[in-house]
């Protein structure tokens, strides 16, 4: 016999048909998330631009989704397409656990790491022998770039790798020391990889190869620009200038903006100088705000420029005095971390743990806090700045996560909470010198033992 179908039947199917669809379409547009592809985010800017984000931290803070093991370094994760992308070092030992290190150096290895970023399983992995002969030698400095179907590494002694993300098979590597350079820079390759198009950008050193830029599928070199006895370690960035896109280079003796395309260098600023005692070391991204370009070094003191808008160049807006004692200059001594520029006004940290706001137009201080971070003056303290929305997440070298609001007016701390041990003691504290990512309404964070996921929902601050 024939079913029998009435109207009351074929409406109320169809109502289940509709109910399936959108719970089906509810977890299609509730899952859509960012990614953190790269070093500072999507747009290299330092911004997250998620929604559904907490106000506050729950009682005994946000939930941590998974913990794993890992191995030692300063790499901060790059976060796509639910995977997280990271390096790591394991340091040849004694019997008793020391390091091992002989005339060439320190012998080891360098691992990146695929993991799912749903439960922090192990999806590949690629190790290589890395004998490291820098200062710092922990582990890996730089956040792996993801672009497409292909993630590229770059490990402290110059290891560039392109992957394969999704299988970890290697598509092209180049070696620096053996294509370009003698030896690596003092404390080792640092400076984030940048994707421009068809091409990777680096920094890599020497004459005539202070920055390199890659064909991104074949590793073939396009072309090469700048020389840079001592490369430096900040990162490359581009930007809109004059009507054109600048690379903006700041490498040990100078800011420098080429084009993109073909590396011509447009114009050229002097900063810092340098001495054969100590090299220059300009870390933090340089930063723009309108047509401000902000840099600062621990030893040298900051640099504002003005980019000219009728043609490619920077004039000198301000500059602090380089000070005799670094740990009290003007303006402000950057050690390590990123400045954020927003409504006219610098936040930044001074190379021994004190938070400045800074007038973007004259480099005048604002106001001076200690509590973002130790509380007190701590030698080469440094954080990691997020603009989010109307406040800043503010990860410490403590391994804290705070949130704030910065204005000209002062430090606002809304909340803070302990995420992280600090694993590694340098400079007389304990601390943790590596990048989080946030992706997915979540921190993705790291010391030399574990890494977290730790969930930053709206959902999680009201549970």
């Amino acid at each position: 016999m024939m079913p029998t179908f009435t109207a009351i039947s074929i409406v109320s199917g169809f109502i289940r048909l509709l109910g399936c669809a959108a719970v089906i379409f509810g977890l299609q547009t509730s899952g859509v998330a960012d990614d953190w592809p790269q070093w500072l985010g999507p747009n290299r800017d330092g911004v997250w631009r998620e929604s559904g984000i907490l106000d506050r931290f729950p009682e005994g803070g946000p939930p941590v989704v998974w913990r794993q093991p890992i191995r030692a370094g300063y790499s901060g994760p790059a976060v796509a397409d639910e995977r997280l992308y990271v390096l790591d070092r394991n340091a040849a030992t004694d019997e008793d656990g020391n390091p091992i290190a002989n005339k060439d150096g320190i012998p080891g290895t360098e691992r990146v790491l695929c993991l799912d970023t749903k439960d922090g399983a192990t999806l590949w992995e690629h190790e290589y022998d890395s004998t490291y002969k820098i200062s710092y030698p922990s582990g890996p400095r730089t956040t792996p770039v993801v672009d497409g179907d292909r993630v590229y590494t770059l490990g402290a002694v110059g290891e560039l790798i392109c992957f394969d993300n999704q299988t970890g098979d290697i598509q092209w590597s180049r070696n620096f020391l053996q294509d370009y350079c003698k030896k690596p820079p003092v404390w080792g390759w640092a400076a984030h990889p940048l994707i421009d198009g068809d091409r990777l950008i680096t920094l890599v050193g020497g004459v005539k190869t202070g920055v390199v830029a890659f064909d991104k599928r074949t590793g073939d070199e396009v072309w090469r620009a700048l020389h840079a006895k001592e490369i430096g370690y900040a990162p490359p960035v581009i930007y809109e200038a004059a009507g054109r896109r600048q690379l903006i280079v700041w490498h040990d003796v100078a800011v420098n903006g080429l084009d993109p395309e073909t590396g011509e260098r447009l114009w050229s600023v002097p900063f810092p100088a340098g001495t054969p005692q100590r090299p220059s070391a300009p870390i933090g991204t340089p930063k723009l705000m309108g047509d401000l370009l902000f840099v600062s070094s621990f030893y040298d003191g900051a640099l504002a420029l003005q980019l000219t808008d009728d043609k490619p160049g920077a004039t000198l807006a301000w500059k602090s005095n380089k000070a005799k004692d670094p740990f009290h200059g003007q303006a402000v001594n950057v050690m390590m971390m990123t400045p954020a520029l927003k409504d006219g006004c610098i936040y930044a940290v001074s190379g021994l743990g004190q938070f400045r706001c800074l007038d973007a137009d004259t480099g005048e201080v604002l106001w001076r806090d200690y509590a973002p971070l130790d509380g007190k003056r701590a030698n080469f303290a440094t954080c990691f700045l997020i603009e989010h929305e109307d406040r800043f997440f503010i990860f410490n070298d403590r391994g804290e996560l705070i949130l704030a609001r910065l204005t000209r007016g002062g430090y606002d701390e809304i909340d803070r909470v302990q995420l992280l041990e600090a694993t590694q003691f340098v400079r007389g504290r304990d601390v943790v010198w590596s990048h989080p990512a946030f992706a997915d309404r979540s921190m993705f964070a790291r010391n030399d033992k574990e890494i977290i996921r730790v969930d930053l929902s709206a959902q999680a601050g009201n549970p």
